[in-house]
């Protein structure tokens, strides 16, 4: 497979693995191959599509002329966050030429409007809600927040889809009674916190007070998180460290500190490793069963969340470095080592969120 020859290349060639401390930041190039190997990939695909008739029955380019590609739509879109996420952070460790080439073939004028008019067709308001939409924001966040010349094109051509998927969310918050507690794409704590992110870098003051608002309904009161249930087999995400990595957004540190206690009553400075244990794919070709290997990866990235929202001197936080340092490598081993198409059309895009900090600047507490 390409994607795996691709890997095995760089890492006999000397690579250094980002899960190693000291390493330099060379994980960059590994992981745009992989977006760069998928983004115009159209099959294999999974299509989630709303049908009225046979006229709707079309190829993926043609329902989704910008995010065909990486098997399903909401990893198409965050595959192509990663490219603009490295763009921003590591240009001169990947093939910015090549990215900006593959970008500006995604990101048409006449593409986005494709992109909008299936997005508008009656029957898609819960289309890749919330997980996909929360990836788009973070790509038009992204975008923001870039001083390239063409990022301000493509996120112009973007915009009107931006605008739709917000007024789509704005609908649905109020109307939502509960969370979504999965592990998988309709959880809302992960996907809320990308949605908070992208309001604080786009400035959207309205769309900020009504989700934090929500956020604190549905999520305030919560306690004793039963971890020990956690991970279901084919989970990507954790429904209680997601939680937690959300409510540091919305509170201030001490806030934070006090929810946490009630929330994760058994944590402790004395808790053990075996807390929150790295869980183990046993088939890589199994799309659903590889999903524990992002697992590793997100739960990486929100137990950093979880210390960065905790006062510097709270004692829980030396616990906390231990299980996410534990998750980083069996997160970043997975992806640089030897993957099939079902985690690789993914993984690249967790892999980055996790090693440039993404969600560490936006939306954290003061």
């Amino acid at each position: 497979m390409k994607s795996t020859l691709i890997l095995s290349l760089l890492l006999f060639s000397g690579l250094t693995l980002a899960s190693d401390p000291n390493a330099e930041q060379s994980y960059a190039k590994v992981f745009s191959n992989l977006a760069m190997d998928c983004v115009h990939k159209e099959y294999s695909n999974k299509i989630a599509h709303f049908m009225h008739s046979d006229d709707d029955l079309k190829p993926p380019r043609e329902l989704y002329p910008a995010f065909y590609g990486c098997f399903d739509w909401h990893s198409s879109v965050h595959g192509h966050w990663l490219l603009v996420r490295l763009l921003n952070t590591h240009e001169d460790d990947v093939d910015s030429a090549a990215i900006i080439q593959s970008l500006d073939m995604s990101f048409t004028e006449e593409n986005l409007a494709g992109e909008l008019a299936s997005y508008s067709r009656p029957g898609m308001k819960s289309f890749e809600r919330p997980y996909g939409i929360a990836w788009l924001l973070q790509l038009t966040a992204e975008l923001r927040q870039s001083s390239r010349p063409e990022a301000q094109r493509w996120l112009r051509f973007l915009l009107p889809l931006e605008r739709q998927a917000v007024a789509n969310v704005s609908e649905w918050l109020p109307k939502l009674s509960f969370p979504i507690r999965t592990g998988e794409h309709s959880q809302t704590a992960f996907a809320f916190g990308l949605m908070l992110d992208w309001a604080e870098i786009a400035a959207d003051e309205k769309f900020h007070s009504l989700l934090k608002a929500r956020i604190r309904e549905l999520y305030a009161g919560d306690v004793d998180c039963p971890l020990a249930y956690e991970p279901s087999g084919q989970d990507f995400l954790s429904p209680c460290i997601a939680e937690a990595d959300l409510m540091r957004r919305v509170f201030t540190r001490t806030e934070f500190a006090e929810w946490l206690t009630l929330f994760f009553p058994t944590l402790s400075a004395e808790t053990g490793s075996d807390w929150l244990a790295p869980a183990v794919v046993t088939d890589k070709t199994d799309g659903k069963l590889a999903h524990l290997d992002g697992l590793n990866t997100s739960r990486a990235w929100m137990l950093e969340g979880i210390i960065l929202g905790l006062p510097s001197g709270d004692e829980r936080r030396a616990p906390l470095r231990v299980a996410a340092e534990a998750h980083r490598k069996a997160g970043l081993d997975a992806v640089l080592g030897d993957m099939h198409y079902m985690g690789s059309h993914w993984l690249g895009s967790f892999a980055t969120y996790l090693e440039t900090a993404r969600g560490h600047s936006p939306g954290a507490n003061r």
